[in-house]
């Protein structure tokens, strides 16, 4: 998160609208940061279909070289097909993308509510996202292995308490189902209280409330008062579910940007998958990789302004009394770029 003189950002549009919105994207991006060199890579389906990988080597090397990757969106087929691996998931683990942020405010317009402002931080690497799956009993068992590591716990929770020190957040809530899981998710909590509990022991001596929820609480919380989160910590199949849910607090998944952010690389990317329906239309709202590349400002090139000015250029576009009339991918974006 060094701020660097000239930002390197790896584009790999993907699949379906995800060669749409990423080309916006970049558009706001060198608007803004007129230095950013660009390097395109791929990645995704189509990908897959050409080249036998989701994601080549090159492609990794690149966001390795570059530190920072925009990713648009990946198709998944229908069956299961041999030697096919996930894009986005196999990014996540090859370049070891262990922390998941998804912030979620609200906008104007979009927002069903004024008083959302939260950050849900996933960890992004094991749980039951390791795959381990296996029969039993002749095919009439199936068991799935859950992996919780304390080098994975620590290692989220400090992402979340550089988070919460660069933005001067003061409030954590760790997620989890220690009372039917203790070993699992109580090693999880337990990591993440240490970690927590050090930095209010240290000499800058910053205080913060840390509080912990039950998961069947925590997504009754989230319909009810979503407004009472700051920051939230969680495991990888908890955050997946929570935040997508806290997206409609922000104006549904179509507007959802995320981070995947590891040790000195990153990977953004929209939420909304690659929307087959209307590839091709040009008819694909850009906000949330447009948002993900505030993401990217932000945390990884430490450009704060740069992303406070993408996010105002945003809430300023949706905010204007025209912004219904806008239905195509180029007005969006030539309206944010104007407000820009």
């Amino acid at each position: 998160m060094n701020r660097v003189t000239a930002p390197r950002l790896c584009v790999i549009p993907g699949d379906g609208i995800g060669q749409e919105v990423i080309p916006a994207a970049v558009a706001v991006l060198t608007a803004v940061i007129p230095h950013l060199q660009i390097v395109t890579a791929e990645a995704g389906w189509g990908t897959f279909e050409k080249c036998g990988v989701s994601v080549p080597d090159e492609t990794l090397a690149a966001i390795r070289d570059c530190g920072a990757g925009l990713f648009g969106a990946v198709s998944s087929p229908s069956r299961k097909v041999a030697g096919y691996r996930s894009a986005i998931l196999t990014m996540r683990q090859e370049l070891d993308l262990y922390a998941n942020i998804r912030p979620v405010q609200n906008w104007p317009r979009v927002s069903p509510r004024p008083d959302v402002d939260m950050i849900i931080v996933r960890e992004n690497t094991e749980g039951l996202y390791v795959g381990r799956e296996r029969w039993e009993d002749e095919g009439e068992t199936a068991v799935a292995e859950r992996h919780i590591t304390r080098r994975a716990s620590r290692r989220i929770a400090q992402k979340a308490l550089e988070l919460m020190q660069r933005q001067g957040r003061g409030k954590l809530t760790i997620v989890h189902k220690a009372n039917v899981l203790p070993l699992t998710d109580g090693l999880f909590r337990d990591t993440v209280q240490e970690v927590f509990n050090g930095a209010r022991m240290s000499a800058d001596r910053r205080g913060f409330l840390v509080e912990e929820l039950l998961v069947d609480v925590a997504a009754l919380k989230m319909v009810a008062a979503p407004e009472t989160f700051d920051v939230i910590i969680t495991t990888n199949l908890f955050g997946d579910i929570l935040s997508d849910a806290a997206a409609h607090w922000g104006g549904g998944l179509g507007l959802a940007a995320s981070l995947n952010w590891g040790d000195g690389v990153a990977l953004a990317e929209p939420v909304h998958g690659s929307a087959p329906d209307i590839a091709g239309k040009g008819i694909a709202n850009p906000i949330a990789a447009i948002l993900s590349g505030a993401l990217l400002a932000r945390y990884v090139w430490g450009l704060e302004e740069v992303a406070g000015q993408v996010e105002t250029a945003v809430t300023h576009t949706l905010a204007h009394e025209s912004y219904p009339t806008f239905i195509t991918t180029k007005a969006i974006t030539q309206a944010i770029l104007t407000n820009v």
